[in-house]
């Protein structure tokens, strides 16, 4: 990544409308029917909704992408979404932040679940690469036709006996 100075940080509210942007623009989220509307309801003027930690990469200064993470799903944590404005794909910026978000996930959990869109053919084979595993898939869960693919990266089981 020369000449690029890639930050990681905790989403501020002053990301709304870049963040917003970057997800109302692009795929999955325009296939799966979300909108500036959906995003702007997550994302609120006054920082995310209940339950979530957002964090966001900056290259150069500008948002380059996002993630949202909520904690304590099964025995884990969940990776709500992760997104990378379309100019900055294959850089390795998406598995930098993902990198990141497994550091905070697997400092409390031993679990990171993630789903994908089955037609997303490039994020599934990212999170292969990254070491995740299809669980399994959720059919027709966001819209008709299609399955969310629940996806899992462990370091081990939640309790030893």
């Amino acid at each position: 990544m020369p000449g690029d100075s890639p930050i990681i940080r905790a989403y501020q509210p002053e990301d709304r409308e870049p963040v917003i942007r970057l997800l109302a623009g692009s795929d999955p989220w325009r296939t799966l029917g979300y909108g500036h509307e959906d995003w702007s309801r997550l994302f609120r003027t006054d920082g995310i909704v209940e339950g979530r930690e957002g964090y966001v990469l900056e290259v150069d200064e500008a948002v380059a992408g996002v993630a949202l993470l909520r904690p304590k799903f099964l025995m884990g944590d969940y990776l709500e979404l992760l997104a990378i404005v379309p100019t900055a794909r294959s850089k390795g910026y998406g598995a930098l932040l993902l990198a990141e978000i497994e550091t905070v996930a697997f400092a409390r959990a031993k679990n990171l679940f993630a789903c994908v869109s089955d037609f997303n053919d490039d994020a599934r084979r990212f999170y292969v690469r990254q070491g995740y595993r299809e669980i399994g898939p959720i059919p027709n869960l966001l819209i008709p036709g299609s399955a969310e693919l629940l996806l899992r990266k462990t370091t081990g089981p939640a309790r030893q006996r």
